[in-house]
């Protein structure tokens, strides 16, 4: 394992979930290297959406909760390009040998980094009020 590797796994800290024998490949990544990761990065999430608030959707700060949690499932769905930035924030903490799980299967470990992100989003929706 390269310093790269074993740096990035000490850094990022134990799983989070659980990891039996009967879970699947995908569930172990997520719960092994996503969920980690996603929590590592979640004050840059926090700051990129912000941003994009603030260049793409100026009213934001004027919807209801509810419209706000809708804003946020949908940007992340639907604007590839802010998705791909947030893929990459995670992917870049990747060592090598979970980049290779990774690239044979990328679609449905995608949909689970994309959800659990908007998911930890919303749950943080109060971060994204207007600073007066």
């Amino acid at each position: 394992m390269s310093e790269r590797d074993t740096f990035l796994k000490q850094f990022r800290g134990q799983s989070i979930g659980s990891v039996t024998n009967q879970s699947s490949t995908e569930e172990s990544f997520q719960n092994e290297v996503l969920r980690p990761i996603l929590k590592l990065q979640n004050d840059l999430f926090i700051a990129s959406f912000i941003n994009y608030i603030a260049k793409n959707k100026a009213d934001f700060y004027s919807y209801t909760v509810e419209k706000k949690l809708s804003v946020i499932e949908n940007v992340i769905q639907k604007d590839i390009k802010f998705r791909n930035a947030l893929k990459g924030m995670i992917i870049a903490l990747f060592t090598s040998d979970e980049y290779a799980v990774y690239i044979k299967n990328s679609s449905n470990i995608n949909k689970r980094m994309m959800s659990i992100l908007i998911e930890r989003l919303k749950s943080q929706v109060q971060l994204f009020e207007l600073n007066e």
